[in-house]
């Protein structure tokens, strides 16, 4: 029983020391306060979620909500905070993150299980499916006309990932970003490009020739888009979650969803009765 209390008390004595020698990261809310700066990571050229414009100004339906989650964590916090953005992809998003460069990824990003054991993610203010976009007249109606074909995607996206593993007939060529994959399918490089379905169209709609360009082909994944923020930060989440609702609940969404996604937005892309009813289940009631 002597030789078990001894082992009990350096045991403790090590926890304690332990945490005392390296302690813990502060919590994001506390960091941001101590900082007064909110940063979120964004994309350059994913629009109409998060893009710079003609004026060089950084806009998208993404960062108007990454807005409204700035101001919840304003009042929150009791003072200003200002807000900085840098850019990420799927292959920094994840490590700029952990290494606290930035504290909240808000563009289009796709929460799975997978990613769920690095970062959590907030509710999902968006949902798509991967298709690809192909010249008109393309022989490729859908991933299964892909065998043998030059099939273009991002590097570290799910689409990437859903390629490797489902179609593995295709020949798949990674790209760091969607301007240099859509470049290299309007050189000829590429038989066909494959991103989420509501991206492709942007790429249609912006290209200067929309008519050349068709999206093809059943969703091959399921893409649901949340913000992703460091693991285990309750308090931060809770913040990040409670702005989302309100804006869904309070209609400030669906205002921004017409902004962009109406008839007269950026990139039409009409809101099925399917996905309006999914997003207002995700809304806890008062």
């Amino acid at each position: 029983m002597k030789r078990f209390v001894r082992i009990l008390i350096v045991g403790l004595l090590v926890i304690g020391i332990s945490g005392v020698s390296f302690g813990q990261c502060p919590s994001t809310l506390d960091k941001i306060k101590n900082s007064g700066v909110l940063t979120l990571g964004v994309r350059n050229a994913s629009g109409p979620f998060s893009f710079i414009n003609r004026q060089n100004d950084r806009v998208g339906f993404s960062n108007d909500l990454a807005e409204l989650v700035h101001k919840a964590i304003e009042k929150k916090l009791g003072k200003p905070i200002k807000l900085e953005m840098k850019e990420t992809s799927p292959s920094t998003r994840i490590p700029m993150l952990t290494s606290q460069a930035v504290d909240l990824v808000t563009e289009t990003y796709t929460d799975t299980r997978s990613r769920r054991e690095s970062i959590d993610f907030s509710i999902t203010y968006f949902v798509t499916g991967a298709q690809f976009i192909v010249k008109k007249g393309s022989p490729i109606k859908g991933a299964q006309d892909t065998g043998g074909k030059r099939i273009g995607t991002q590097q570290g996206s799910t689409n990437e990932r859903v390629l490797r593993e489902k179609y593995t007939n295709a020949q798949l060529v990674t790209f760091p970003d969607q301007a240099a994959a859509f470049m290299a399918l309007q050189q000829g490089k590429l038989d066909a490009y494959c991103n989420d379905g509501i991206q492709l169209w942007g790429l249609k709609y912006k290209s200067g020739n929309p008519d050349q360009w068709e999206v093809v082909g059943d969703y091959i994944s399921y893409e649901p888009y949340g913000m992703g923020m460091r693991k285990n930060d309750s308090d931060f989440r809770g913040v990040v979650n409670a702005a989302l609702m309100e804006a869904i609940e309070g209609g400030e969404y669906f205002k921004l969803y017409d902004k962009w996604f109406g008839p007269k937005g950026e990139l039409p892309y009409p809101m099925t009765p399917d996905v309006k009813a999914f997003l207002l289940y995700q809304v806890v009631p008062k």
